[in-house]
């Protein structure tokens, strides 16, 4: 038997071994337990939060319930105030008129002998609306073309920044321009045209020399809601996806056509709620339409003459009411003009949904 000489191996475990002094190194189970407890011991600092997550929901619940309340409220106060005139004429109060005792001449307004009629003021406000609307719709939406499709970089946001600008200026401000310079312009310049070209149709007659009533209320509304109808269309008009306006380019479109077949036929359900927002707000604009209509309880077929609107009649006879039965009627026109400005606005935000749900942060 052959024996072989294996040498001895012999390895120091001096290195593996710990100083008398030292402490021991903690295993990886122990550092986790310390790192857990530090955390745990973090979160038992700060108490239960249960408490505050609860008073903080509630909170944010009762600031959204508010919203519900005050227009409840509103309402309730409207008509609440207003039941002597709904008791006295109910829903005659809204197309009745009378005959004058002396004249027999056509009155709607007669607060010495406590008979009212909304008609006149629902006519200036109809008038006044929608002439702004043929004015201000055809301008608003060629400029959210132009800033949108045609405009270049340089000149788009002070461009966009002047047509916001004209929405932060106040009513009042409005007003006074209208008197001062509007008014005289269409007095003087404007509406001798009308009447000499447009005459024969009777709504241009020359009935009214003082420049006031329907045409410059339609004007001055016109400019209001201009800067409503741009921004909403443009946003409109923005969350069209691009690659609409790709496909109709690739069958060889111009820029009008894919414009007009790309953009305007996908955003028009949103063109038209901003359409229908801006005439929410002309319907209820006060302060401008009081200084230049002329603030006279009359229909005419002619824009020219003088008129009133729902919002000027409560603004001019509000505080000084004759009677009872004369403050619940201009009540009544509120509560009238308060749900015809909702059921619009409800209206037009709910087409604004139908075109822009989802889709302006996916243009983006």
């Amino acid at each position: 038997m052959v024996s072989a000489n294996v040498p001895e191996i012999r390895i120091s475990q001096a290195k593996y071994q710990s100083e008398p002094g030292s402490a021991p190194e903690p295993s990886t189970s122990e550092a986790v337990a310390v790192e857990v407890s530090q955390v745990r011991r973090f979160l038992l600092s700060r108490g239960n939060s249960a408490l505050a997550d609860r008073a903080f929901h509630s909170l944010m619940v009762l600031c959204a319930l508010s919203i519900f309340f005050i227009v409840g409220l509103i309402v309730w106060q409207l008509i609440a105030r207003s039941h002597l005139s709904w008791q006295a004429f109910g829903f005659k109060f809204f197309y009745q008129s009378f005959a004058d005792p002396f004249t027999r001449q056509r009155m709607y307004w007669d607060p010495v002998n406590a008979r009212f009629s909304a008609l006149p003021f629902i006519y200036g406000t109809l008038v006044s609306s929608f002439l702004a609307l043929l004015m201000a719709v055809p301008l608003a939406v060629g400029l959210a073309i132009f800033l949108t499709e045609m405009c270049p970089k340089l000149l788009r946001g002070p461009l966009a920044f002047l047509t916001e600008l004209l929405a932060a200026i106040p009513s009042v401000i409005y007003g006074l321009w209208a008197v001062f310079v509007l008014v005289p312009l269409l007095r003087e310049h404007v509406n001798p045209l009308l009447i000499g070209a447009l005459g024969w149709t009777g709504l241009f007659n020359d009935e009214n020399p003082t420049g006031l009533g329907f045409l410059a209320a339609g004007v001055i509304l016109a400019i209001m809601i201009l800067p409503i109808i741009s921004s909403l269309t443009r946003e409109v008009m923005t969350a069209v996806p691009h690659s609409q306006r790709e496909a109709v380019l690739a069958l060889g479109a111009t820029r009008w056509e894919m414009i007009r077949m790309g953009v305007l036929r996908n955003a028009r359900i949103g063109i038209v709620g901003a359409i229908i927002l801006g005439l929410g707000r002309a319907l209820g604009e006060t302060m401008a339409v009081t200084m230049v209509i002329g603030n006279t309880p009359e229909i005419h077929r002619s824009l020219l003459s003088n008129g009133s609107s729902m919002s000027a009649v409560i603004a001019n006879e509000f505080t000084e009411a004759v009677g009872d039965m004369h403050l619940s009627a201009l009540i009544e026109i509120g509560l009238a003009l308060f749900i015809v400005t909702i059921v619009v606005n409800a209206l037009a935000q709910l087409l604004m949904w139908a075109v822009t749900r989802g889709a302006p942060s996916q243009a983006r």
